[in-house]
């Protein structure tokens, strides 16, 4: 009787998997209360995105044993966020609503989990100097852009910078990504492993490209509350505000398209245009529902502990869940392109030891597999060049005289990494980029094919 009055341990469920051996753990695995201890203390995840997903994503792994956390999060709480969002509140004193989410989710989360420290982040990833990234084990994504996960992506295979003879990157070198989506009743959890599985450029045909209007249905022929709301977006506000840029997190501009919208509706006698579905347009945001963000959530964690402590064999590597009719879920094991510009060795480039930093960037501009325009360069832990802000320009402005071999060192051969707008199916988008760089004339290093002619 006496035992089953007993205090019940907090870490009961978590010891189940860590304190013992089974049958599909993986082959680092050493259970005990060491391992346990070591994941709480030492490891350190980095939550990117603190909306409805990223919001149970923080809930999840500070259950799962999980103490350092950090969350990064450029948006701030809207009305609309706060029948998914579970961590927002709108009642009496507690008014979230333009409040940073990543500082209000970081709050919550640690009121209701003892322990855990998590730091908040409001700030745009892109914001964050590379080693920001490299400081932690694990990077979870909670994120509904694709353009989000692309830089991110980019980051993470960027710290792959050495190899073996076959081109395998060394393991601690290995930044893992724990990938999770939904939409609607649809969501998918992955397993991205940098260098080893598929990462998200090899498999970027698996997103469909985003729906556009002919701009003549939208001028002459609307036929939806969509189309109402585009043509107020993209050809009423260029009429009125001239060369004045639409800014979507600004809440007058969505107001401004609203109103418009509404007029274009009525005159058309089309229903339905609301404000909700105007941000939804505009922005593209993506429906979701609560509880589908808690199943793919899960997923994440689970996976993320998995490759934390090996306690069990990861996801190979694509789960997808449908909850539309019925239930189905399916793993799939998509493969690695051996030649993917992102998460392979890097494209090869070979250089004369004279070749400026300007002439540099200007090749990057027009080599076929980058086009890649106002690049940035990093080699290691230095900034040669930066396009922005203008302090750091100007800083480092100096260089793009300087022969790129002496700024690296005088090397012979090794990494950098490029930053820039890149150029993909006549898609403009943000690309960050490893090359390998070879000086021909210097020692050691013999005639090997011209990537990039000097």
């Amino acid at each position: 009787m006496a035992d089953l009055e007993a205090p019940q341990s907090k870490t009961r469920d978590l010891d189940k998997l860590l304190l013992r051996a089974g049958n599909l753990v993986g082959p680092d695995f050493y259970p005990g209360a060491e391992l346990r201890d070591d994941i709480r203390d030492y490891v350190r995840i980095l939550v990117v995105g603190a909306g409805g997903l990223g919001c149970e994503l923080l809930k999840d792994l500070a259950l799962s044993g999980f103490r350092n956390l950090d969350v990064i999060d450029m948006d701030r709480i809207e009305v609309t966020n706060l029948n998914r969002q579970f961590l927002f509140r709108q009642i009496l004193l507690l008014e979230d609503v333009g409040k940073p989410k990543a500082e209000v989710a970081a709050k919550r989360v640690m009121e209701r989990v003892s322990g855990v420290e998590i730091v908040p982040h409001f700030s745009r990833i892109e914001d964050k100097e590379l080693d920001f990234y490299n400081d932690f084990n694990i990077i979870a994504l909670g994120l509904d852009s694709i353009e989000a996960r692309r830089y991110i992506n980019g980051v993470a295979c960027g710290f792959l910078v050495e190899y073996d003879e076959d081109d395998t990157p060394r393991r601690e070198t290995i930044k893992p990504m724990v990938d999770g989506g939904t939409e609607g009743f649809k969501g998918h959890a992955r397993v991205i492993v940098p260098g080893v599985t598929p990462c998200f450029e090899c498999t970027i045909w698996l997103f469909p490209p985003q729906v556009k209007f002919p701009l003549c249905t939208l001028a002459e022929t609307p036929r939806n509350a969509a189309h109402c709301i585009e043509y107020a977006h993209l050809i009423k506000w260029h009429e009125v505000h001239g060369g004045k840029s639409f800014d979507p997190d600004e809440p007058e501009h969505m107001k401004w398209v609203y109103d418009e919208a509404i007029k274009r509706a009525e005159l058309f006698g089309i229903p339905g245009v609301t404000y909700s579905l105007t941000q939804g347009v505009v922005k593209n945001i993506i429906p979701a529902i609560a509880s589908t963000n808690a199943i793919i959530s899960a997923a994440c964690a689970l996976e993320t502990l998995k490759i934390v402590s090996g306690c069990s064999k990861t996801l190979a590597n694509y789960l997808t869940y449908n909850g539309g009719e019925g239930l189905h879920t399916k793993v799939t094991e998509f493969v690695r392109d051996q030649d993917c510009l992102v998460c392979g060795p890097g494209i090869l480039i070979e250089l004369d030891t004279s070749i400026t930093l300007q002439k540099f960037i200007d090749m990057l501009e027009e080599h076929p597999k980058l086009l890649l325009s106002k690049a940035s360069v990093k080699h290691g832990k230095d900034s040669l060049y930066m396009q922005a802000p203008p302090v750091l320009e100007e800083m480092h402005r100096p260089n793009l005289s300087k022969p790129l071999y002496d700024l690296m060192g005088r090397v012979q051969k090794d990494t950098v990494h490029v930053f820039g707008t890149g150029l993909k199916n006549e898609e403009k988008h943000s690309s960050l980029t490893k090359l390998r760089v070879v000086f021909k004339g210097a020692d050691g290093v013999t005639d090997m094919d011209t990537a990039i002619g000097a």
